[in-house]
């Protein structure tokens, strides 16, 4: 580790350029904007290892970098993606999005936290390891894709289409880092996710409002169907929904009560009195990992301006999104939610399905999993909290449990990177922590 650290430091001006060079790029996903650029520069930077890299195209997408380097009995797939989402609102940022910056320790810019810095620290940890120890302790393989922004529409296809060269005996996720109380943290798995959205239709167009009293207003009418799929104590009350939903084993309920849940200072920095009905302790962890979520993101009806507009809308729409845990999948809960509004006599109400992504976890005790908490302790001086699983989701299914491969989430980040947000950053301790822990988990993977 000596020899290593001494690498870390001498090269650390030249590590953060190289960072600043990745978020200086933007990558943006829903707009189109970079993408190809950026795939260019993450090849090139693997190469520069001595990787085989390949610039796989993605039909209507942005191309997918796979490399390979290293030798060994084990393999470690490694998964990040180059693209980030919109630096929207842009004047809310302290300095401008695509400009990095370092203040007070910090790295400011849209991409530090989600995900380059993660890419770049792992690839930073093979160059120093190699010139620092010599021959890599095991085979790597980068995946790192262009459109984990909008859903990796194309991951699985990509996945079912390269399952050969894709084998590898454990997988290391673009997401995690320290939490309230700067305790690092390990996640076992993602939730899924069905993201749908609901259209009703009155009018073929906007009315008088006055005309209210004749012509059915589509707003209502969603309305009316939303307050079937919940109840005021924020149950899902969607037709067979919950019958799917299995509750934490014996086992898994112990991982909960080990984990140190920050609730007071979670609240506090959520600006929140307390909990969905009231919830603490374990019970409100056991809410947040093993339940499923029915989520409004956003609800558009007629004339929402300033001022005034007596107009009865034809239109109504409303985004929703579903958190799944294991055993619904996005065609379940779309198939569930179809039937639960034709029996509420909602067949006029559409459905149309956006992003869908299937929940995947490891076990406590595959290879990869007991091998990042060893290198945790090593590097971080204490044993990480380990969570069964993230609240949030990815696209983790396709590249780990669909191929028998066990992931482990561990990052760079904490909870002030305000990721999708302006003022996105990174601390720069937790960079260079970050580079050590992945030379630790090489190590202890490979060599086992």
């Amino acid at each position: 580790m000596e020899q290593f650290n001494i690498y870390i430091k001498n090269n650390a001006e030249r590590f953060i350029e190289e960072l600043k060079e990745f978020c200086r790029q933007p990558s943006i996903s829903t707009q189109n904007v970079g993408l190809e650029e950026m795939a260019e520069l993450v090849r090139a930077r693997l190469e520069r290892l001595g990787a085989e890299v390949r610039l796989i195209p993605v039909d209507d997408g942005p191309p997918l970098v796979f490399a390979e380097l290293g030798q060994g009995e084990r393999t470690l797939l490694i998964y990040n993606h180059y693209d980030v989402q919109p630096p929207d609102p842009l004047e809310e940022w302290e300095s401008p999005p695509f400009e990095p910056t370092i203040r007070e320790g910090k790295f400011y810019a849209r991409g530090a936290a989600d995900n380059k810095g993660n890419l770049v620290a792992r690839i930073q940890a093979i160059e120093a390891y190699q010139a620092a120890v010599g021959e890599l302790p095991l085979r790597i393989k980068f995946v790192v894709e262009g459109e984990e922004e909008t859903g990796s529409p194309h991951l699985a296809q990509f996945v079912q289409e390269n399952r050969d060269f894709l084998a590898a005996d454990g997988c290391l996720w673009e997401s995690g880092g320290k939490d309230e109380a700067e305790r690092f943290v390990l996640y076992l798995g993602l939730k899924g996710i069905a993201y749908l959205e609901l259209r009703a239709r009155g009018a073929k167009s906007d009315l008088h409002s006055s005309l209210a009293t004749i012509v059915p207003n589509p707003a209502w009418r969603l309305v009316w169907a939303l307050s079937t799929l919940k109840d005021k104590d924020d149950h899902i009350t969607i037709d067979g929904f919950m019958d799917h939903v299995a509750e934490p084993t014996p086992a898994e309920m112990n991982m909960l009560e080990a984990i140190p849940f920050e609730e007071e200072k979670i609240k506090e920095n959520f600006g929140i009195p307390a909990f969905i009905r009231g919830l603490s302790g374990v019970e409100a962890l056991k809410k947040h990992l093993y339940e499923p979520t029915c989520t409004i993101c956003g609800f558009k009806s007629g004339y929402i301006e300033e001022g005034s507009k007596t107009v009865l809308p034809s239109t109504a729409t409303v985004k929703l999104d579903f958190r799944l845990v294991p055993n619904l999948t996005p065609e379940l809960v779309e198939r569930l939610l179809r039937q639960h509004l034709d029996r509420w006599g909602f067949e006029d109400i559409e459905i149309i399905a956006g992003v869908g992504e299937h929940s995947a976890r490891a076990p406590l005790d595959a290879p990869i999993v007991q091998a990042a908490i060893a290198a945790a302790e090593a590097v971080y001086g204490h044993k990480p909290v380990i969570y069964p699983t993230m609240a949030g989701s990815g696209p983790m299914y396709p590249l780990s449990e669909a191929l028998g491969i066990p992931a482990v989430l561990a990052g760079i980040g904490y909870p002030g990177a305000n990721v999708h947000a302006p003022n996105e950053n990174i601390r720069l301790a937790d960079y260079f922590e970050g580079i050590r822990f992945i030379r630790e988990l090489m190590r202890r993977f490979g060599e086992e």
